[in-house]
């Protein structure tokens, strides 16, 4: 029997609370959000600080949805929440 493991993707899902869609960020990337959360963990307003990442689409022909790989947009760190898969 072959031996199972885990692949990791390259991107982290993130839910955009503010757009209310979710967001393909690259794992590189996430460190960026990390940094920022731990340096900013419980002030308020948080500030301005963006990152870009790809959005997810409707795919009509399987009725999911996609990463939508066509256009990398900005997102704002304070407005995204991490999504447990």
């Amino acid at each position: 029997m072959g031996i199972l493991r885990n692949i990791k993707s390259d991107y982290e899902i993130y839910e955009n609370t503010v757009q209310e869609c979710l967001v393909a960020i690259e794992r590189n990337d996430c460190k960026q959000i990390k940094a920022y959360r731990k340096k900013y963990k419980g002030k308020e307003p948080l500030p301005s600080q963006v990152i870009e990442g790809y959005k997810f689409i409707m795919d009509e022909e399987f009725e999911s949805l996609k990463i939508d790989f066509t256009q990398k947009l900005k997102f704002e760190i304070k407005d995204l929440v991490n999504v447990k898969g």
